[in-house]
Formats: C-alpha cells, structure tokens, sequence
C-alpha cells in the first residue's frame, strides 16, 4: 500500500494505485473476504475543522481518529486558507485548500484521486459537485454527508434562500447527489425529513451509525475533571444546574428554553428550592448580534444573569448577585472542561428547532446525564426508547414541560434515567461502531 503523501502529478497518473475494488477483481470465497477486509484509504471533504463552526467538523474529527485505530487511512481536505493548521489532536495528514472550486479542489482531486478508495463529501452546497466532476469516470465512489441540511425546516423558516437552493439543486447539487454511491444518513429520522425537501429526488440512501467519544473511564479521572470546572467557575459549585452546550444559533431554540425557565421559576416561586435553580449556557457564539438579543430576552423576562464568557471571568469575586443568578453564560469549553461541566449538571437540555444529530447530546448520554430534548433533534426517537430523557416540543410550552417533568421526578427516577443514558450511548451512539458501520457502508459502495 502506498503512503498518503502527496505525490507528483504525473507520477500519479501514470502508475494507477491498486484499489480494494481491484484487489477483489477475480476473486472469490475466503480470497475476497480477505480483501474485503482490508485497510481503507479514505478521503474525507469537509469546508473546516474548526471545532465552534458545530458538530460536524467535530464528528470527522474523532470518527476518523477511530478509523484509523481500526487501521484504516484517513485524509482530510478543507477550505480554509492556505497555512491553516490541522485542529489539536489531528494525527491524519491535514490539507487546506484554500477553497473547493475546480481550480483547488478540482485539481488536487484530479492529481491524487488514485491513492484513495473513496471519497466522503462532508456537508451540501460546496464541494460535491467539485468532487463529481473531478472523479467522473475514474471508477473512484464517493459518498455524501448531507448533515441536515436537508431538512425541511430550513425551507419552512427562509424560504427564498430555500428558492436559491432549489435553482442550485437543478443545476448541479441534485445531480451530484443521484450520482453518488450513497448519501449518507445519521438517524431513520434524518432520512425521512430529507424526502421531498428538494425535488427531483432520486438517492441511494444509507442510514449509518454516528456517534462521539466517552469521557475518560477512571472515576478518579472523571472527579477531577469535575473538580477543575467547578474551580473555574465557583458559583456553580453546590448548586443544581441544567446545562445547553453547543454553538449559540437561532435553531437552538434558546429563545425558547430562556423563556421556558423562566416560567419554570415563575410557577415554582422565588424561594422555591426545586431543582433545576440554575441555567449554564455555554459555547461559542458567531453572531454577536444574536447573543445581545437572548441576554436582552432574559433581561425583559426578570432573570438576573451573570456572563462569565469573557477570558478571566468566573472567579470568586463574581460576588453574592452572581451566586444567586439563576442564568449563567460560559464560552466555549475545552475537552475537560466540557466533560467537567456534563458531569457537574444534573441534565442537558436542547429546545433545538431542528438538530440533526447532536453530539453534545451523545456526550451527555455519555457522561449519565439524562438529556431534554426537542422532538426536533433526530434521535429523540431512541432518547425516548432508551428513556434515556424526556421529550417535548420546540416551544416555550415545550421547554416549560421538560422542565416541569424533570423537576417532578425522584432522585431514585433520575438515577434511574442517568443509567439508562449510558446504556443508550453504549448501544447508539459509542465512536468505535459509529466507525465500524462508516467503513462497512464505504466497503459496500466498492
């Protein structure tokens, strides 16, 4: 097998790689079976890495840290700028592009394509058709990620950039779709929303497995993680607190849950000791805009708030106005810290509008943590199975529901659901199947 550098032009073309396709050619019974098991040399084509642009980015990033546990070979291309370096942990070789038109992508496809067994398109609307051009008669099969964004929502809540997309998808998206091995689904959900988003439809659809890492196993290990979250931000520390930890959107429904918990603490009165007494809203933010608009909603809604998102923020001398604020707002949060703030909430809540995964949610599961969600977030259906966590609308009736049932509950029930999480994760949504069923769906395709 040869390395995954990039190699000359020429030399490229004039010596054609032996795919797993053509090492299977003639063969039969145990011969091909043997070479149905062998390592694959996989593309991945995703616009960025960078971890705040969403979950995505962050699901290529630790599936393909799976894959080549596995003993697979994994590339990844990217739109960013020329020089942009890999994502800490990125132990595949990293290119950036510098764009996906036919002059970069197009041509570095063109030039490398025979080192690869398949090329995985992460995402709609910007590099499939670079990508289907570029492969075009070379029997190479790639595959495509939609990620939602063929849900239907989008159409529902802009509909003339839904027009714009539906002259796009006639033009070229559409046909790159049909043309494609498969197109790729995380949940039966997601699969069925996609039909009748964009028309003509006409794709080879695949359901596969998603999924994320599990915090470290050591209870010690998860104490500490705990420990260093709550140092950082002490005013959560003894208080019962849900979590929302994602990138701040408009689809996230926060509007929605901001206004839910505080009816929540209107129903329950002001010195009620019923817990949830605390929100933590905690990721990145791209829309400044957006962020003064929920404190504003907050504000008009008698919630005091403490904003601990700038660098620094969060110590000791927040002061008693910040102890006792039942909002909080927390930047973006590293590895252990993110696992610290899972472990040290009672639950995650996401009033998504439309959620097409949700890894936050799968690390919460993860962690134990029972998760109330949206009826919008694709996998509620095995939430609810599992009874992993409590389901509701993408409303303000919605979010006050979950929260009037989650407070209703015994600590014996929440244990219980806590459990049940981890059991959810474990059968669901655990990286190294998530792995196993991304190169069994590739396999297939050759």
């Amino acid at each position: 097998m040869r390395p995954t550098s990039n190699t000359a032009p020429h030399a490229a073309q004039s010596r054609p790689a032996e795919t797993v396709a053509d090492r299977a050619a003639g063969m039969s019974g145990a011969g091909a079976l043997r070479v149905a098991e062998h390592p694959l040399r996989i593309l991945r084509v995703i616009n960025t890495l960078r971890r705040e642009d969403g979950g995505p980015s962050e699901s290529v990033l630790r599936s393909s840290a799976a894959l080549r546990e596995m003993g697979h070979q994994v590339e990844v291309v990217t739109a960013d700028p020329l020089g942009t370096q890999p994502p800490v942990g990125a132990e595949f070789p990293f290119r950036p592009l510098d764009g996906f038109g036919r002059s970069t992508l197009g041509r570095w496809l063109e030039e490398n394509r025979l080192r690869f067994d398949a090329v995985i398109v992460q995402g709609l609307w910007q590099a499939a058709h670079t990508v289907r051009c570029a492969l075009r008669g070379c029997g190479l099969p790639y595959l495509v990620f939609p990620h939602g964004m063929l849900d239907p929502t989008f159409a529902r809540l802009y509909p003339l950039k839904h027009i714009k997309k539906q002259l796009y998808w006639w033009w070229r998206e559409g046909r790159a779709l049909r043309e494609a091995a498969a197109v790729c689904f995380t949940s039966e959900e997601e699969r069925e929303r996609a039909r009748g988003t964009f028309r003509p439809y006409s794709v080879k659809e695949r359901v596969v497995a998603y999924g994320t890492l599990r915090p470290p196993r050591s209870a010690e290990r998860q104490e500490a993680m705990r420990a260093a979250f709550l140092k950082k931000y002490p005013v959560l520390r003894g208080r019962d607190f849900l979590l929302f930890l994602g990138r701040l959107h408009h689809k996230k429904g926060l509007h929605e849950l901001i206004e839910g918990f505080a009816k929540f603490r209107e129903g329950q009165g002001a010195g009620a000791s019923t817990s949830p007494r605390a929100l933590v809203i905690a990721g990145p933010c791209g829309e400044p805009k957006l962020l003064r608009a929920l404190m504003r909603h907050a504000e008009r809604l008698g919630l005091a708030q403490l904003n601990l998102r700038e660098a620094g923020a969060g110590a000791p001398e927040a002061g008693p106005s910040g102890e006792s604020a039942p909002l909080i707002w927390l930047p973006m949060l590293g590895d252990d810290l993110k696992w610290g703030a899972l472990l040290a909430s009672e639950a995650f809540v996401l009033a998504s509008h439309q959620e097409n995964f949700g890894i936050a949610v799968a690390e919460a599961l993860a962690c134990g943590r029972p998760v109330l969600i949206s009826d919008k977030v694709n996998i509620w259906r095995e939430i609810a199975e599992a009874r992993a966590g409590l389901v509701a609308p993408d409303t303000v009736a919605g979010a006050l529901d979950l929260l009037t049932r989650w407070a209703a509950l015994s600590p014996e029930a929440r244990a219980a659901m806590g459990e049940s999480a981890i059991k959810c994760f474990e059968q669901n949504f655990e990286i190294s199947r998530a792995a196993e069923s991304l190169a069994q769906t590739i396999r297939d395709c050759l």
